[in-house]
């Protein structure tokens, strides 16, 4: 479930990109959980056909996931399919990342790649076909002419190097159909993991293409007036995963168009995953030093097809020579010694191998990302209560059991009274956990304080997602405040002090704008790492 100002930041993004009617029926979803058509026009009171259009829309763009169920049928009547919508939170946020999902695309594969990717980005979902007259529109190609197959090429290449590097991958099933089980009797299905599998999960997971198609690309559709027809052409893959055979998709795997035509979309988690490796480099540079950020970097690179899962916990085995060679590519890495990569590793949490083993590594992600997280944590507590309660914090975030007020004004070196007080401040807004423990005859309690991480780690998103929001808000107040400003066409003659305002709010929206994409990076370490 997500946190209040979570969906109060996600309801304010549909708002901006699609409008109040939109964002009324996403807000009843992400509130309210999946719902089918019925339950959303009872909840929302609007006319069936404006929420039919909204849930296409938001459909398009990702941010809704539609499945069917078989519900039971009534006395005497046969079960019937019944329809869900669920809105997916985390998709509706990544929409306030697509300036950095464009960054990555533009800094390695240029302009063309960025075009095709951004018309992704625009419209949600696209069919090759569409890609095609969108980037022939744009650059005004004569389809009558020599130009056309030229164009045609150029579209072919780029958007194999988008679905090559994962950038972009076939679109869910539109409505796939959850198969009822034994286990659907039951108040909860499990995982094979143990875990608490929802019906959401499962709908997801039965909507996702086959990896082995996922990112396959066939030539079904014609790119010009003389593309060839024969058959075999057709089904001629553009692209296929290595190691992988070719196979024919089945029809339902995939969401196509009216005119059966594959649709495509932005890879979310290609991103997120990139994003996250930034993130731990980052992170094990400031802490460490740059030379471990070059080594960790090159162990990313080096596992780049190997990582599957963008949460993996832990890096794939890789020998110290596959590091060093992977390291030496990089610029930073060409005058790294074997001996250093090697200490970088120790540094990075790795046990040196027994002699005469083969010498490979693995790095923890997963501790590195909750060190980054505890620091994110620490900072906000050293700004906002001071260095004394900072050092409180640090202990206990160490500790997991409970420790007593004694031990830790005796190990912070603070006043028992100043201690307590940090403490009782700590505990009102949420950061740690107390208990009481006591002699009823000699009337005295012993007070006991301990982190409770994860519910702290959810407080401090949802205040995150509340800062989130108050810049959004605050970047439409400062473009209202402007828009006569900002309506001064280029090339106008106007007076200095026009010039000037104009100025000073692009500098602020700047800012702004900064400020949001840094406190992003912060979002996406506690909630998409």
């Amino acid at each position: 479930m997500s946190s209040p100002h979570g969906i109060k930041l996600a309801v304010h993004l549909v708002t901006t990109y699609f409008g109040e009617l939109v964002s009324k029926v996403c807000e009843c979803l992400l509130r309210k959980g999946t719902l089918s058509l019925g339950q959303v026009i009872r909840y929302t009171e609007l006319s069936k056909q404006n929420v039919t259009n909204a849930l296409l829309l938001l459909i398009q763009h990702n941010c809704v996931q539609a499945f069917t169920i078989q519900q039971p049928g009534g006395f005497g009547e046969e079960p019937k399919p019944l329809t869900q919508y669920m809105a997916l939170h985390d998709n509706i946020i990544h929409h306030m990342r697509f300036p950095k999902f464009l960054a990555i695309v533009s800094d390695e594969y240029g302009q063309e790649c960025t075009e095709i990717f951004e018309g992704l980005l625009q419209h949600g979902r696209l069919s090759l076909n569409k890609i095609s007259d969108r980037y022939k529109d744009k650059h005004k190609v004569d389809v009558t002419s020599g130009e056309n197959n030229s164009a045609d090429n150029v579209i072919h290449e780029n958007f194999n190097k988008l679905v090559q590097a994962r950038f972009i991958e076939r679109c869910p099933a539109h409505e796939p159909f959850l198969q009822p089980s034994e286990e659907d009797d039951a108040p909860k299905k499990r995982s094979k993991m143990g875990d608490v599998q929802t019906l959401e999960a499962r709908a997801l997971v039965a909507a996702a293409p086959m990896e082995s198609i996922r990112f396959l690309v066939e030539a079904d559709d014609k790119w010009s007036s003389g593309a060839p027809d024969d058959d075999d052409d057709k089904k001629f893959p553009l692209t296929e995963i290595v190691g992988e055979k070719r196979k024919q998709p089945e029809p339902e795997v995939f969401a196509t168009n009216e005119k059966k035509e594959i649709l495509w979309r932005v890879n979310f988690e290609e991103f997120i995953r990139r994003l996250r490796h930034k993130c731990c480099v980052s992170h094990v540079t400031t802490r460490l030093d740059s030379v471990v950020g070059i080594v960790l970097s090159a162990i990313f690179e080096a596992t780049r097809r190997d990582e599957t899962k963008v949460k993996m916990e832990k890096t794939v085995p890789l020998s110290l020579e596959t590091i060093y060679e992977e390291a030496m590519k990089s610029e930073e890495g060409r005058s790294l010694t074997l001996e250093r990569v090697r200490a970088s590793l120790v540094q990075l949490g790795c046990e040196l191998p027994t002699i005469g083993i083969d010498e490979t590594y693995s790095i923890d992600v997963k501790k590195i990302i909750s060190q980054a997280q505890a620091q994110e944590v620490e900072s906000v507590v050293l700004k906002k209560y001071g260095r004394e309660a900072y050092r409180i914090f640090r202990l206990l975030s160490e500790r997991e059991r409970l420790i007593d007020t004694d031990k830790i004004s005796n190990t912070t070196f603070v006043e028992k009274k100043d201690a307590l007080k940090i403490l009782f401040q700590l505990w009102k807004d949420d950061f740690l956990h107390m208990e009481r423990i006591g002699n009823d005859a000699q009337k005295v309690d012993v007070l006991l304080w301990k982190m409770n991480k994860r519910a702290l780690w959810e407080h401090v998103l949802d205040d995150m997602y509340h800062a989130a929001l108050n810049l959004k808000l605050r970047l439409v107040y400062e473009l209202e405040q402007a828009k006569d400003i900002l309506l001064v066409l280029k090339g106008v003659t106007v007076g200095d002090e026009v010039l000037k305002r104009r100025k000073q709010v692009g500098d602020k929206w700047k800012v702004l704008e900064s400020s949001l994409m840094i406190l992003d990076d912060a979002i996406m370490l506690f909630n998409a790492f």
